[in-house]
């Protein structure tokens, strides 16, 4: 088997994601056999880093040992069983981890199997509960160059033009704020003014507020200040606006904490993650609510009160056996804190971007890493051309329009840190313009 004959029989039947298919008559697919550590590799024995984290969901690399074998003995025990009704021990054992980890306050876990669905969930859940309290607040808030997913309800809170014009009839009502500008404190101040500015007008209307805590990812990795999340979250309590944080890219060490939240000093009223929840090993989400919530839902037999919301696969045990892993991994190897020396890593080989004439700004966030270029017209496919230069350098990057970044899993060495820096620095400077 070779990697043309993969190749061919995908184009035979596939329809893959974000792609235009008929690229590929030009652009030969990437089929993998297998992957290890940080490395995918191909039917031929290439290896290309994987400096996106497989869309940003792998944080201990691929084939990690320890979370394969917990998957393993998960497998010879119990690999699902229906949640309404029932339960298991790797569920309860998650949901107590999440709890004690997550901002004091959540203390409820309701599960989904993927990031979309979850965004689903708490904005129904958010909505259903100002009705049980007897409000009619069918508006959600979202900001400006915001993401949330791409199933219908994810689709209507984020601002993604090209979505939103082309799915328009479809969705839900919501507006936008101006997300801030920068990473400045002045920038997080006056988009939290306009905020106020919004809830000053429509607050009766709004059920919640949705963020990406300090950094906005499918949007081009537009980063901001703690600020902004701490002045909206006391604007959301003192107009009676649920507070939703979407943690599903940013969760679990992204940004150099824990969560997003922590650094602003907020408990949102939900909390959503995904993505790194299981290590990138398996679909599965999950919101994390408060008591008050929780509570406006618990009652006698009451079909219009209760909460309205199942999938087939939620609490997958095994999906919950390598999420319980991946927490034991970041207790077991002080993960959040060894972090710290590869984020200091990333901002001094970042400095090399700041002198090339095409750069536009250059930013960081923890463990993420942006480069933004300037001066293209978006038909040049600019992101296009780095992607195909760096894989020729045996470095997988996705780019962002013209925002190349570095999501890499945690696993990684500085020398493999540089070489990514590298192919992205000569694929800037061989792109002919």
């Amino acid at each position: 088997m070779n990697n043309l004959e993969i190749s061919t029989r995908d184009l035979n039947v596939l329809w893959h994601p974000c792609t235009q298919m008929k690229d590929h008559e030009t652009i030969p697919l990437v089929p993998i056999s297998k992957a290890d550590g940080i490395y995918l590799y191909d039917f031929e024995g290439n290896r290309v880093i994987d400096a996106i984290s497989s869309w940003w969901v792998n944080l201990f690399g691929h084939c990690n040992p320890y979370i394969n074998q917990k998957i393993k003995e998960q497998l010879d025990t119990l690999e699902h069983v229906i949640l309404a009704g029932f339960t298991h021990e790797g569920i309860v054992r998650l949901s107590e981890r999440l709890v004690k980890l997550s901002p004091e306050g959540l203390t409820r876990c309701f599960y989904a199997d993927n990031g979309s669905s979850a965004i689903e969930v708490a904005l129904k859940m958010s909505y259903h509960s100002h009705k049980n309290g007897g409000k009619e607040k069918p508006l959600f808030v979202s900001l400006s160059e915001s993401y949330h997913g791409e199933t219908l309800g994810a689709l209507s809170v984020g601002d993604v033009a090209l979505y939103k014009e082309t799915y328009e009839p479809l969705l839900i009502r919501s507006i936008q704020t101006p997300s801030p500008k920068n990473q400045t404190i002045e920038a997080a101040l006056e988009a939290a003014k306009s905020f106020e500015n919004l809830l000053q007008e429509r607050s009766d209307e709004i059920a919640a507020l949705i963020v990406e805590p300090l950094v906005q990812g499918a949007g081009g990795m537009r980063m901001y200040h703690p600020l902004f999340l701490s002045e909206t979250k006391r604007l959301c309590v003192e107009y009676g606006v649920h507070f939703i944080a979407d943690e599903i890219l940013v969760g679990f060490g992204r940004t150099g904490s824990m969560f997003a939240c922590e650094q602003a000093s907020i408990t949102p009223d939900f909390l959503i993650l995904s993505k790194g929840l299981t290590g990138g090993y398996l679909p599965l989400s999950v919101v994390l609510t408060t008591e008050e919530i929780y509570g406006s839902f618990y009652c006698d037999y009451n079909p219009t009160r209760s909460f309205l919301h199942s999938h087939s696969y939620t609490g997958n045990a095994l999906a919950c056996a390598a999420a319980n892993a991946t927490l034991d991994i970041f207790e077991s190897e002080n993960v959040i804190e060894n972090n710290q020396r590869t984020i200091a890593f990333i901002a001094q080989e970042l400095k090399r971007f700041e002198r090339l004439a095409r750069v536009k700004e250059v930013r960081q966030c923890g463990m993420i890493a942006a480069i933004e270029l300037e001066g293209f017209d978006p038909k040049d496919r600019i992101g296009l051309k780095i992607h195909q230069q760096c894989m020729g350098q045996g470095v997988l990057i996705r780019p962002l329009g013209s925002v190349i970044y570095v999501m890499t899993p945690y696993v990684i060495t500085f020398e493999e840190l540089q070489r990514v820096f590298d192919a992205i620095e000569g694929s800037i400077l061989s792109i002919d313009v």
